[in-house]
């Protein structure tokens, strides 16, 4: 670690701790300087690094400051879904969010789309004029089946932040993650099969389950911890459960890491129980804390875990370029591959593979890391003020999701109904249940730089949640017609 990373590294455990309560003046540079035996170019850099990360605010001709306390609404309570295999629902809500085409007027505070206008994204724009000039015309042929060779090799490099050791012919590239999550569920289930997932769950990975004629079977979920691994056990000494599928880091939509404790317990239960465990790490790499939280696939002795990733919720979407590692079933699913869509297209591959070896996606991921924390921060307390009282909300570790829980009573399906005038969208956290739980919650996306923007929709989706909670409260205290 670099000397300005580990200064903003202690001074942030300082902040952290309550040394410096919020309206504190920060040391000096001049006397950080002093202190750390370091030049003061390096003080100015760590205080950039804790001003991107939203702990210290500069006011002009005065210091560095913490920035006076935010709001930040209450944690959700531990979910409990119906412990019962079901069937997955849900598909028409989750159409209606995805066959939005995104334009200037509507707000899509629902998507799960990362901010791509960052200044650190130049490089991979040249990268791909690059592959497109190419004189050998590659990037208009076919690619191997298993994906680019350059792309595979830094996609190894970049797993070992994650404590996994693979290499690259032990790496299929796919188009984007969900291939890779759709095309793992079919090498390893059967229709009727039963998974154990994750509740609330990406409603993605729940679409997967309902095209292969897979059941769900949905875990209680903290919001701090992850998964209950006691609910788990349970469930699978009532189920026959074929597949554990979960998202540990960075939890899409709770935005929780599970502790590394968990997920060796986590591995353990599924070697017990001989079930192989579908770990979708696609956020993993946007953690806040440093270094990046390790990946149940690290902790893997026999190969029982497949890890699903891809660059679209750190890099773009537009690029559609994921991996998986397979583990025991790479044949499997090299196959099942080949028939369902054949090779990726090679000029995005080309194009990342160039990115990330040029040594550019590192600062790109570490500016989306401090913007992204900085926004969680700015949102929350936009939900405290703009939002019903009593209103809970998740503390995500990374990625950029923000999960709203409000009275039982609410409906986030009307919800998004009374905001098409607005022009605002979020995503009704029913789609996030295999039964449709969850009608009472909401996520939104704090990724954009759009700040004054965002708020504002994050206003109007507050003034029209309390506008019809209030609804509803009128209608239940009016008394019964004779």
């Amino acid at each position: 670690m670099k000397r300005y990373a580990r200064l903003a590294a202690t001074l942030g455990q300082r902040i952290e701790q309550g040394l410096y309560r919020p309206g504190d003046r920060l040391p000096s540079v001049r006397a950080l300087s002093e202190e750390h035996g370091v030049s003061i170019s390096t003080v100015q850099q760590a205080y950039r690094v804790l001003e991107d990360a939203g702990l210290v605010e500069p006011r002009p001709k005065s210091g560095f400051f913490v920035p006076e306390q935010r709001r930040v609404p209450a944690l959700p309570a531990m979910t409990r879904p119906a412990q019962r295999p079901v069937d997955i629902s849900q598909w028409d809500q989750v159409l209606e969010q995805v066959r939005t085409s995104p334009g200037d007027n509507l707000i899509q505070l629902g998507r799960g789309t990362p901010d791509i206008s960052s200044p650190s994204l130049k490089p991979l724009l040249r990268a791909m004029a690059n592959a497109a000039r190419r004189s050998d015309l590659r990037a208009l042929g076919y690619e191997g089946i298993q994906g680019s060779l350059p792309l595979r090799e830094q996609i190894a490099r970049l797993m070992l932040d994650s404590g996994c050791r693979v290499p690259p012919s032990e790496i299929i590239v796919t188009t984007g993650c969900q291939e890779a999550l759709a095309i793992t569920l079919r090498a390893i289930c059967q229709p009727g099969d039963i998974v154990a997932i994750d509740s609330p769950s990406f409603h993605g990975a729940m679409q997967a389950l309902k095209a292969h004629g897979l059941k769900a079977l949905e875990i209680p979920t903290d919001p701090v911890n992850g998964v209950s691994l006691e609910a788990l056990e349970l469930a699978m000494e009532q189920w026959p459960v074929k597949l554990i599928m979960l998202t540990p880091n960075c939890n899409n939509p709770l935005g929780y890491i599970m502790p590394d404790t968990r997920k060796r317990a986590l591995l353990s239960l599924a070697q017990r129980y001989d079930v192989p465990i579908l770990e979708d790490d696609v956020y993993g790499e946007l953690a806040y804390a440093y270094p990046r939280p390790r990946s149940i696939k690290s902790f893997d002795s026999d190969d029982r875990v497949l890890l699903a990733s891809s660059f679209s919720k750190t890099v773009a979407p537009g690029l559609r370029t994921g991996w998986v590692v397979p583990g025991r079933y790479l044949e499997r699913i090299l196959h099942l591959k080949y028939i369902a869509s054949g090779t990726c297209a090679p000029q995005p591959q080309m194009a990342l593979a160039e990115f990330v070896g040029g040594g550019h996606y590192e600062p790109h991921i570490r500016r989306m890391r401090a913007q992204y924390q900085r926004h969680r921060d700015l949102m929350s307390d936009w939900v405290s003020r703009y939002f019903p009282d009593g209103t809970r909300a998740s503390r995500p570790q990374g990625g950029f999701m923000l999960w709203v829980e409000l009275d039982p009573r609410f409906d986030s399906v009307r919800l998004n109904q009374a905001l098409r005038p607005e022009c605002v969208q979020v995503a009704a956290g029913s789609i996030f249940s295999a039964s449709g739980k969850y009608r009472n919650c909401l996520r939104m996306n704090y990724s954009s730089p759009e700040l004054p923007r965002i708020e504002e929709a994050v206003r109007r989706v507050g003034a029209a949640a309390t506008r019809l909670l209030e609804e509803t409260q009128a209608l239940e205290s009016s008394p019964e017609p004779a």
